[in-house]
C-alpha cells in the first residue's frame, strides 16, 4: 500500500493567512497530497524562559512570533478543498476548554464532510500554560485524559453525560455530531503516554527522529498494544519538520530532513521503510512565501513518489 503524504499549511508570520492558506490547500490537493495539517503555537515569550521544545539554549524560531490559530486555519482549508483530510499536529490539549474543543472539532468535521483528524498533545511551554492553560503544567496528562473522555462523550449518542475535574455535562443533547468517528492521534514520549495511546486513542503521531529510532519505537508500541490486549489496529502519521535549504547541506552534522529537496526525499525513503501509514511533511518554516511553498511541496511530492514513497 502506498504511503499517504500530507502537507503542513502556511500558518507562520511570513504568510498572508487569509489568502495563502486556501491557496496552498487547493494547490496541495491538486498536487496529490491526501491531507493538510496545522500545528499550535500561541505566543512568543520575550525573553524566553525555556529553549525550544524545552531544550536548554535552543532559540525559538522567529517565525513563531505569529502563528495562525489551528482551527481557524483548518476552516479556511476546508472551504477551499473537497477530499484532503484535515489534521492537527498537534493541538495542545490543556490550552483548550475540553467541551468547547470537542464541539468545535465536531462542527468542523460536519462542515468538511467527515475529514477531521484530531492530533492531541500536552505541550511543553511553561509560558503558554501560564497564559492560557485550563490547569497547571503538572496536571497536563490529566487534562489530556479528560479531553479524550469529553470528546468521546460529546461525539457519542445523546443524551450526553460526563463528570470530570474540569467538565460536568448533565444529561443533554449536544450537536452537531461528527460526520464519522473522528480519529484521535497521540504522541508517545513515555511509557505512561504510550499506555494512554494504546488504551484510549486511535493511533500514533510521532515526530521524525531518524529511521532507526522510529522503527524501534513503532515496534515497542505495537508490542505494548499486544500486551494490553488491544485488538483494533493502530493508525500512524509521522510528522516531518524539514529544515529546507536550496542547495544541498554538506556539513557532517546534517540532521534528518535537513537540506535540499533531494536530501529530504532520501530521508523520506528511509523513514518510509518503517511502515507507517502516512507522512506529514512541513516545509513552511524556512520559505519566503506561499509561491515558494507550493513549488517546494510539488517538487518533494513528485520526487518522493518517483522514489517509491
Amino acid at each position: 500500500m502506498t504511503t499517504r503524504l500530507g502537507l503542513g499549511l502556511p500558518q507562520m508570520r511570513q504568510y498572508d493567512i487569509g489568502r495563502d492558506i486556501p491557496d496552498v490547500a487547493r494547490a496541495a490537493e491538486a498536487i496529490g497530497y491526501e491531507s493538510l495539517w496545522v500545528f499550535e503555537r500561541i505566543l512568543f515569550p520575550e525573553p524566553a524562559r525555556q529553549g525550544l521544545y524545552g531544550m536548554p539554549g535552543v532559540p525559538w524560531p522567529e517565525q513563531y512570533r505569529s502563528v495562525a490559530d489551528p482551527l481557524v486555519s483548518l476552516t479556511l482549508a476546508a472551504s477551499a478543498t473537497s477530499t484532503a483530510r484535515l489534521g492537527t499536529s498537534v493541538l495542545v490539549a490543556p490550552l483548550h476548554v475540553p467541551f468547547q474543543l470537542a464541539r468545535s472539532l465536531a462542527s468542523l468535521d460536519v462542515a468538511s464532510g467527515g475529514r477531521v483528524v484530531a492530533g492531541l498533545g500536552t505541550g511543553w511551554s511553561h509560558d503558554e500554560y501560564a497564559a492560557a492553560a485550563v490547569a497547571p503544567f503538572e496536571k497536563r496528562g490529566k487534562v489530556l485524559d479528560e479531553l479524550i473522555g469529553v470528546c468521546h462523550a460529546v461525539w457519542g449518542p445523546d443524551p450526553v453525560t460526563y463528570e470530570g475535574e474540569l467538565t460536568t455535562v448533565a444529561p443533554a443533547v449536544v450537536g452537531p455530531k461528527p460526520a464519522r468517528p473522528i480519529p484521535i492521534l497521540l504522541p508517545a514520549g513515555s511509557r505512561k503516554a504510550a499506555a494512554r495511546l494504546v488504551d484510549r486513542a486511535d493511533g500514533w503521531m510521532p515526530a521524525a527522529m531518524g529511521a532507526e529510532p522510529l522503527k524501534q519505537q513503532w515496534s515497542q508500541l505495537r508490542e505494548l498494544a499486544q500486551e494490553r490486549g488491544r485488538t483494533a489496529p493502530l493508525q500512524s502519521v509521522l510528522r516531518v519538520n524539514t529544515a529546507y535549504t536550496r542547495e544541498p547541506y554538506t556539513g557532517d552534522d546534517r540532521r534528518p530532513f535537513q537540506g535540499s529537496v533531494d536530501q529530504i526525499v532520501e530521508d523520506l525513503v528511509a523513514h518510509d521503510e518503517v511502515g507507517l501509514e502516512e507522512i506529514l511533511i512541513d516545509v513552511q518554516g524556512r520559505l519566503r512565501d506561499a509561491e515558494e511553498l507550493k513549488d517546494v511541496a510539488a517538487e518533494v511530492y513528485t520526487k518522493a513518489r518517483a522514489a517509491g514513497v
